[in-house]
């Protein structure tokens, strides 16, 4: 295979490594989850690694899908007997990895956002000993 077509399918493949351990990050790094620590600011800081675990995914399936894009582009244009003005459409499959690249990005970019502020570190959350409803008003 040509040497475009091999860069391509080593990027997708370390692609869905990244995503793979993003997955598996952002899930331990969730609040909801009993694993680790059950300090929130560990957690967030562990959901925040796996949000760059997304992007740097997301970043390796647009380069992939870019790369294989401009290359077929520049090998239709460059042999094509069909006049330029010709109408040239993609494929549908490089449509669908342009939005997956996106669609990772944002998820990830979402999950680094969930980093805590720096005043509320530090701050602990205390359940109150009564519901509200149970005070009595004076």
């Amino acid at each position: 295979l040509a040497a475009y077509m091999q860069t391509s399918r080593a990027l997708m493949v370390i692609s869905l490594l990244l995503g793979f351990f993003g997955i598996i990050v952002s899930v331990v790094g969730m609040k909801c989850t009993k694993v680790g620590e059950e300090d929130p600011v560990t957690k967030s800081r562990i959901a925040v690694a796996g949000g760059v675990l997304f992007v740097l995914s997301g970043l390796c399936t647009l380069a992939a899908v870019s790369l294989y894009a401009t290359q077929v582009t520049y090998e239709f244009f460059k042999n094509s007997k069909v006049p330029i003005n010709a109408r040239y459409e993609f494929g549908s499959a490089l449509f669908i990895g342009w939005g997956a690249a996106s669609l990772t990005l944002l998820g990830g970019s979402l999950l680094c956002c969930s980093c805590p502020a720096k005043d509320r570190r530090g701050q602990q959350y205390y359940r109150q000993s009564q519901p509200s409803t149970a005070r009595e008003y004076v």
